[in-house]
C-alpha cells in the first residue's frame, strides 16, 4: 500500500469504516465460525489493521455482537418494507415472504452467521437473535390480527401461529443455505402454500379436529 493510499484509508469517515469491517467480519464469521474466525484475517479482508479494529468495535466477541445485531436490524428492515398494507392480506404475506428469501438469498453469509453461528455460541448472542425473532413475531402477529378481528378467529391464537410462521420460515432458510439452486420465489411459494392454506381455513371457521380413536 503507498503512502497516498494510506492517507486516503485514514480519510474515510467513522461510519464507512465500521461498515467496512463488519463487511469483512460478516465474511470471515461466516466462513470459519466465531471460534475459527482470526482477528488477523479479518484485519487483511477489511485492509485495516487489528488496532484500527480494536478502536472502532471493541474485542473478536464484541466484534461478533455488533454483527450480529447490524445484520438482524438489516433483515427485519427488509421484510418490513416488503409488506404492503394496502393489500389484502395474503398478498401482504407473500411480499414479506418474498423479501425474507430475497434478503437471505442475496446475502447468504449473513444468514449464516445469524442463523448458524450465533445459535451455536448461545449465550449473549442468540440473545439478540431471539429478539430478532420477537420481532418478526410481532410483524406477523400484526397482519394475522388484522384479518382475525375481521373474520372472527380467535386474537389470542394468532402470536401462536405467527410463531410458528417465522420458526418455518427460518428453517427453510437454513435448508435453503445447502440447496442454493432453488430460486428465492420458489422458496417463498412453499412456504406460502403451507401457510396460508392452513391459515386461509383458520380465518374462516375451517379447522382440523382428530377422528375419535
Amino acid at each position: 500500500m503507498t503512502v497516498e493510499e494510506r492517507r486516503r484509508v485514514k480519510r474515510l469517515p467513522r461510519e464507512v469504516r465500521e461498515r467496512q469491517i463488519l463487511d469483512a467480519a460478516v465474511r470471515v464469521f461466516s466462513d470459519h465460525g466465531y471460534h475459527n474466525a482470526s482477528m488477523d484475517e479479518i484485519s487483511d479482508v477489511a485492509g485495516v489493521s487489528k488496532p484500527m479494529i480494536y478502536a472502532y468495535l471493541g474485542s473478536k466477541e464484541d466484534l461478533f455482537a455488533a454483527c450480529i445485531h447490524r445484520e438482524a436490524t438489516q433483515l427485519l428492515a427488509a421484510v418490513a418494507a416488503g409488506v404492503r398494507t394496502e393489500l389484502p392480506a395474503d398478498m401482504q404475506l407473500w411480499h414479506g415472504l418474498g423479501a425474507f428469501f430475497e434478503y437471505v438469498g442475496a446475502h447468504r453469509e449473513s444468514w449464516r452467521v445469524l442463523h448458524r453461528q450465533a445459535i451455536s455460541q448461545g449465550g449473549p448472542f442468540s440473545e439478540e437473535l431471539l429478539d430478532m425473532r420477537r420481532q418478526a413475531i410481532s410483524l406477523v402477529d400484526t397482519l394475522l390480527v388484522r384479518v382475525a378481528t375481521k373474520e372472527g378467529l380467535e386474537r389470542g391464537a394468532t402470536e401462536s401461529l405467527a410463531a410458528a410462521l417465522v420458526g418455518a420460515a427460518e428453517s427453510l432458510a437454513d435448508w435453503w443455505l445447502d440447496n442454493p439452486d432453488v430460486p428465492s420465489r420458489a422458496v417463498a411459494s412453499r412456504l406460502m402454500n403451507l401457510a396460508w392454506i392452513g391459515f386461509g381455513g383458520l380465518v374462516e371457521g375451517t379447522t382440523w379436529h382428530p377422528s375419535e380413536g
